[in-house]
């Protein structure tokens, strides 16, 4: 039975990129995927309006929707609106695509042709990797991804490869009991995510991608956010359960809601 397949795709302030992105979505990636869903992260561009635009002029109103979380939950937030959706909905596997035009879908093309991705519980997109491909991504944060996944990689006990890019891909039986909600709203949903995977014994395969930073706007603040990774990998190995069931989040949501917009 063929696996039923949802794609993300989480959208926020990338109106110049979104429709890049959806033009990555054709026949041959579409054949595998049964949903596409966009979600917008209440942004304050026109990326909303461009995303709907593309769904009429190309017809895809029938593969494609686009929902608007009821406030800004972060990138995180969004994940949670996402996993929710897939595991009310039925669906097998989860692919996070973000909107920002920094990854290409294609690669995971091979993942999806031979059914690899049946093999794990999570395929990762890795930027790092051999046979992966940068453009446009500065020496020095290439430098400092690669000595943060040393110091995951020993933490955890196994190669990690890249922390968090916006290419995955999710079984969605992994997903079920939610043990990822109170993991933080933010970009660090990622990391959190990669040491639960070493501490409910998830297994993690890393597929190398390519990366591009053209016309996008980050929104990683280096040097903060390496003391945030630096004491969350503490944290973990002074206390592995204590650090799971921990409460990340700044602001508490009882329920991760967003609305269908089209």
């Amino acid at each position: 039975m063929k696996d039923k397949i949802l794609l993300f795709i989480p959208a926020y302030n990338c109106e110049n990129q979104i429709q890049r992105v959806l033009k990555q979505l054709d026949e041959q990636i579409l054949k595998y995927i049964d949903k596409v869903l966009i979600i917008n992260n209440r942004s304050t561009d026109s990326t909303e309006e461009k995303a709907i635009s593309y769904i009429k002029e190309n017809k895809l109103n029938d593969k494609i929707s686009v929902l608007r979380n009821a406030e800004n939950y972060g990138l995180g937030g969004s994940h949670k609106v996402a996993f929710k959706y897939a595991i009310d909905n039925n669906y097998d596997y989860v692919i996070v695509l973000h909107g920002d035009d920094q990854g290409n879908i294609s690669d995971f093309k091979n993942v999806l042709e031979n059914e690899t991705y049946k093999q794990s519980d999570c395929v990762l997109g890795a930027r790092f990797m051999k046979k992966s491909k940068l453009l446009g991504y500065s020496k020095f944060r290439t430098f400092g991804n690669k000595v943060y996944n040393i110091i995951f990689s020993i933490a955890v006990g196994k190669r990690i490869y890249d922390l968090g890019s916006g290419l995955n891909m999710y079984s969605t039986k992994m997903l079920k009991d939610e043990f990822y909600i109170k993991f933080p709203d933010n970009l660090m949903f990622n990391y959190c995510m990669i040491l639960a995977s070493n501490y409910y014994k998830q297994d993690i395969k890393f597929e190398p991608i390519s990366w591009r930073e053209e016309d996008q706007k980050s929104n990683v603040k280096m040097i903060s956010q390496a003391f945030t990774v630096l004491k969350m990998v503490f944290m973990y190995l002074l206390g592995k359960k204590k650090f799971i069931k921990k409460e990340f989040r700044q602001k508490i949501i009882e329920d991760y809601t967003a609305d269908k917009i089209y």
